[in-house]
């Protein structure tokens, strides 16, 4: 069931008569009783009828439009009325007429004026209104359109069921809020306590529709949503390298899981024009589809620099000065990138990354390579030069990842992370024994992913590459 009653909600008021005047205290009720029954058997087995029609409508259709309309053509059929109308208020508290019926259950010619000050007060007071209109002063005191249209009888409800749950109402038009109202001309009109109860009773049958509608819409925008995030996150998949076979001298592998549907990290391996293999890892701060998309452009052009660009420095600088454009306040890449020669010689270039680990196969020891620049996205106009250089000498191995992996949290202690040193132990045992480069990076990954018991709080990504 959607709707519920909630508790301790102090009964609204139905306005009556006489608006200028207090009200008696026979005038005064609580919501609109149930009881629209008039003891007349016709009239009750009509009234009967249009509720049970009504409820049939809207368990059955999918056509909210034709629905709301079929109502407030029922609401007019119920009460007498001439007119009946659906008014909504849009995003900016404007009253906005979803629907405009007259009698013979056709629409509204012309201009459609109705009295926007009893609906008005009706969503302002949360409260039921009906009024018998005997004077023309009555008719100034409850607006101007009373007056100019000559109406004699008004009725309006509010559509406001106790609803699960918060948030904006339904319907694509960003609609909230609404009422249901109808008024008529004739002098012998007059609605009665039972014409409003079934009035309501209409009201919250329109009030269920578009919450239905709204669910319907929310379930909708969820699938379509959850198909093009896994769209995206099959997109990225395609754009990561396949592992690289036959480098000269080398033995290289990488990995990479994100932590939503799009990842923020990315790996590559990228043949220069002079025959060297530029190994990058990245990091764009955050997870998820909009760091996912800066990813897609960081790797795309950077792969572009590195075919016609042989120093890593002006490949940073290029790269940083076409992100920092595109890139959001507060959002920035930490990158890191080895240009390995058939010799062993190395070049590296990190910017703001995690430290990438350099075990050395003869002293059995680990080396750190620290950052010398900041992370892209900060600053514009920064000239990358910091480049280390090295020579990587046969078993020693190249390890670099993503802050993903070291900020990985124990499920059971939030406080203690795998850390650094949790990675230099398993390098430190593999390395020694001679392990490949799948072999070392699948050992890190299965222990980060045990000591988290398999979640993964942000993107991890982690590359080795071992001279052979």
């Amino acid at each position: 069931m959607l709707f519920r009653r909630k508790k301790n909600r102090p009964a609204a008021p139905v306005r009556t008569a006489d608006p200028t005047s207090p009200p008696a205290d026979d005038e005064l009720t609580a919501r609109p009783s149930t009881q629209f029954l008039k003891g007349d058997a016709s009239e009750d087995r009509r009234s009967v009828q249009v509720l049970l029609d009504a409820i049939a409508r809207v368990s059955e259709s999918r056509d909210l439009e034709s629905l709301l309309g079929y109502v407030v053509d029922k609401s007019i059929e119920a009460t007498g009325a001439e007119r009946g109308f659906l008014v909504m208020l849009d995003g900016d508290g404007e009253q906005v007429v979803r629907v405009g019926r007259q009698r013979g259950e056709s629409d509204i010619d012309g201009e459609i004026k109705y009295s926007t000050s009893v609906v008005r007060r009706v969503l302002e007071e949360d409260a039921p209104m009906r009024t018998t209109v005997q004077s023309d002063a009555e008719a100034l005191e409850l607006g101007a359109s009373v007056f100019d249209l000559k109406l004699r009888a008004v009725m309006c409800v509010p559509l406001t069921p106790e609803a699960e749950g918060d948030g904006p109402r339904p319907d694509g038009a960003g609609l909230e809020r609404g009422a249901l109202y109808v008024d008529s001309k004739a002098a012998t009109r007059e609605f009665n306590d039972e014409d409003l109860s079934l009035f309501h009773a209409l009201a919250q049958h329109i009030a269920i529709a578009l919450e239905n509608a709204r669910l319907n819409m929310q379930s909708l925008e969820k699938a379509k949503l959850e198909q093009s995030l896994e769209i995206a996150s099959e997109i990225q998949s395609g754009l990561m390298p396949k592992i690289p076979d036959g480098v000269p001298g080398f033995d290289v592998y990488g990995w990479y899981r994100s932590a939503e549907h799009a990842s923020g990290d990315f790996y590559d391996f990228v043949k220069t024009k002079d025959g060297r293999l530029a190994v990058v890892v990245g990091d764009v701060s955050g997870h998820g589809i909009g760091p996912a998309l800066i990813t897609a452009t960081a790797q795309a052009s950077l792969r572009s620099y590195v075919k016609v660009l042989s120093d890593p420095g002006s490949v940073f600088t290029m790269l940083n000065q076409d992100l920092t454009e595109r890139m959001d306040d507060g959002m920035f890449l930490t990158l890191f990138m080895a240009l390995l020669g058939k010799d062993g010689h190395v070049d590296v270039l990190n910017a703001g990354h995690t430290p990438p680990l350099l075990w050395r196969s003869a002293t059995q020891t680990i080396e750190s390579i620290a950052g010398s620049g900041p992370a892209l996205g900060m600053m514009d106009d920064f000239e990358y030069d910091g480049v280390e250089s090295f020579t990587l000498e046969p078993g020693d191995t190249l390890l670099a990842f993503t802050d993903g992996l070291v900020e990985a949290r124990h499920p059971s202690r939030p406080d203690r992370m795998f850390d650094e040193s949790g990675v230099r132990a398993e390098l430190t045992e593999r390395a020694r024994v001679g392990a490949s480069a799948a072999e070392l990076t699948e050992g890190v990954v299965q222990n980060v992913l045990e000591f988290t018991g398999g979640y993964r709080e942000d993107d991890m990504t982690i590359v080795a590459a071992r001279r052979s």
